[in-house]
């Protein structure tokens, strides 16, 4: 059930090998596979010992699976009513009360897994978590939906620097960037729904400024994470960061243009410049700290 949108999810009688087909789904896998990645790229990058490589991807997986479960949990109610496929609690392909369950779990095990990569790591992160469950449960529809991003992404590059021997704080660059790229993630993830999630009462910032504002604005904090990255290490800046510079900015504003007619152009070009800059960070590698 949904505490702020009253309607229950589906219920039907559903045989374990099912449910747990459901409850994998209902974690957001796509996003928690990428998350995850992201974040061991990052610790692979900086060359991490194989331990803190593990306990930074474990701490982000465990993060990130609590977070799906409890976003789908908490918008099961929203979802029935509004005929989503795909969406296993409303389905009624797993209990709401086993995701709200797995939620819980993943929550709990974040806090050692985070903790154990160092005192500071480990609050930046659990911080992050934080954030996201606040969106989950009340700034998806606010004003402030754009800052739980901002403040996750921006925590990637800060846990995997502090996880590091002798915790050595992140550059202001790496942070600047994830943050960018966290607000960029919340607009394209969001454009091709806005209209659906605006009939459902929904209110955060994509909604607030449509399809074509979001679609418009999505360039933007692209183009700033990717500037950032490409101008913020010191010393000259190097040809490739000059063309992945142009390849990025090509790729969010050729997206956005033909998001007129392609809802998931923009998403498309948006992850094609994440993807630019991911590498831009990888070739910096120890300059994260």
């Amino acid at each position: 059930m949904d505490a702020m949108d009253g309607a229950a999810p589906v219920t039907t009688a559903v045989r374990w090998p099912g449910r747990a087909a459901g409850l994998a789904l209902a974690c957001h896998p796509g996003p928690v596979v990428a998350v995850t990645a992201l974040a061991c790229a990052l610790a692979a990058g900086v060359g991490l010992s194989l331990g803190r490589f593990a306990l930074v991807g474990a701490a982000v997986l465990a993060g990130q699976l609590s977070v799906g479960w409890c976003n789908d949990a908490y918008d099961a109610g929203r979802d029935a009513r509004a005929g989503r496929q795909g969406k296993p609690v409303a389905d009624g392909a797993v209990p709401i009360w086993v995701v709200w369950g797995a939620a819980a779990v993943a929550g709990v095990l974040c806090v050692p897994l985070s903790l154990a990569c160092g005192l500071l790591a480990g609050t930046v992160h659990l911080a992050a978590v934080a954030a996201a469950w606040l969106y989950n449960l009340r700034l998806k529809a606010t004003a402030l939906s754009w800052l739980p991003y901002a403040v996750g992404f921006a925590a990637l590059p800060s846990l995997v620097a502090l996880t590091a021997p002798g915790a050595p704080w992140p550059r202001w660059w790496t942070v600047a960037a994830g943050a960018l790229l966290g607000v960029a993630a919340h607009l394209g993830d969001t454009l091709p729904d806005i209209e659906a999630d605006r009939a459902a009462g929904i209110r955060g910032l994509p909604h607030r400024l449509g399809a074509r504002g979001t679609r418009l604005l999505l360039p933007v904090p692209l183009l700033g994470a990717t500037v950032v990255l490409a101008l913020g290490p010191p010393g000259p800046v190097g040809a490739g960061a000059l063309a992945v510079l142009g390849l990025a900015g090509a790729a969010a504003l050729v997206g956005a243009v033909v998001g007129r007619w392609w809802r998931k152009a923009a998403l498309a070009g948006a992850v094609a410049v994440a993807a630019a800059d991911l590498a831009l960070l990888l070739v910096s590698g120890a300059a994260l700290t």
